[in-house]
């Protein structure tokens, strides 16, 4: 539970860094529920609904973008609120109606996330009636082309995703794809400026609201990405393989290389950085950066998560 003083009505499950963070949105009438976090930790976010709800049920899922990390939990939530309403960006819309799992992005990044429905979409413009509060959605492409965010303002409070962090934001997976998109994430952030927002709830990580220094901060990432774009790539690859480690804990590395052998994302910039190296070696400097940075450990050939 997130410990920042969030207006009445707004509770932030504070999740741990495979899981997005999980906003649940409560007025007299209505509950709804901003994210659902990754697959693995459905019974936590279960868990954690049946504890704030009680004898409520939740009305609406809404998703923010359909990363695993932020849908995973979707299916257990289907499963147990029957007529829950989902709503999610129209980006994705048909793939998620055909379950195309490698166009959203599941299988080429050697994720997990069970298959769902949704209800309707959230158009960027509008706005919505959320846990009795009405958000205003806008489209906030870069960290994903779809991706929105949603903005209450009255209490000027941003629910961010992964546009903005204390500390940042997302990888810019269209970027690695060829796209433009450090010029969307540069929109994307003076949109959040022109918001002036005085909360923001990021995907991952504490609500903040120092939100000129975030953004400040963000910038500055981002100018060292477009000075340097090898370096957003290699912080791709790391986070990709920090993901892995986040859901498993630990694994041998043979088998670490065996399941980046089946991820193509990784593969995709294997071939792009250090085509003329063989998989191994490359992953092994990898998994080294992860050491030195402290994100992971090296116990004997098991590489564990820290």
């Amino acid at each position: 539970m997130n410990t920042l003083n969030l207006p009445p009505g707004i509770t932030l499950f504070e999740r741990g860094w495979l899981s997005s963070n999980n906003i649940l949105l409560h007025g007299t009438h209505s509950t709804a529920l901003v994210d659902s976090g990754y697959a693995s930790h459905a019974p936590q976010t279960l868990a954690l609904l049946h504890s704030a709800l009680k004898e409520r049920t939740l009305d609406t899922l809404v998703n923010t973008h359909l990363h695993s990390d932020h849908c995973g939990g979707n299916a257990a939530l289907q499963a147990r609120y029957s007529a829950l309403h989902t709503l999610i960006p129209p980006g994705h819309a048909p793939q998620v109606a055909a379950w195309d799992a490698t166009a959203l992005s599941y299988t080429p990044t050697g994720q997990v996330c069970p298959r769902f429905g949704f209800n309707a979409t959230l158009q960027p413009g509008s706005s919505l009636e959320l846990g009795g509060q009405h958000w205003q959605v806008h489209a906030a492409p870069g960290h994903d082309t779809h991706s929105v965010i949603l903005f209450e303002p009255s209490a000027r409070v941003l629910i961010s995703a992964d546009a903005l962090w204390q500390n940042g934001f997302g990888v810019v997976f269209p970027e690695l794809d060829g796209s433009d998109a450090f010029a969307e994430v540069a929109q994307t952030l003076d949109l959040i400026e022109t918001l002036q927002p005085t909360t923001v709830i990021p995907g991952h990580g504490s609500a903040f609201t120092d939100v000129a220094e975030a953004l400040a901060r963000a910038r500055r990432k981002l100018q060292g990405f477009v000075q340097d774009p090898a370096k957003h790539r290699r912080y791709a690859a790391k986070v990709l393989l920090k993901f892995k480690l986040l859901e498993v804990q630990s694994l041998d590395f043979e088998a670490l290389l065996q399941w980046a052998q089946g991820t193509a994302l990784l593969l995709h910039l294997h071939q792009t950085e250090a085509a003329s190296s063989a998989l191994d070696p490359w992953l092994e400097v990898l998994v080294n950066d992860l050491v030195r940075a402290q994100a992971a450990a090296w116990h004997g050939r098991q590489v564990c998560n820290v």
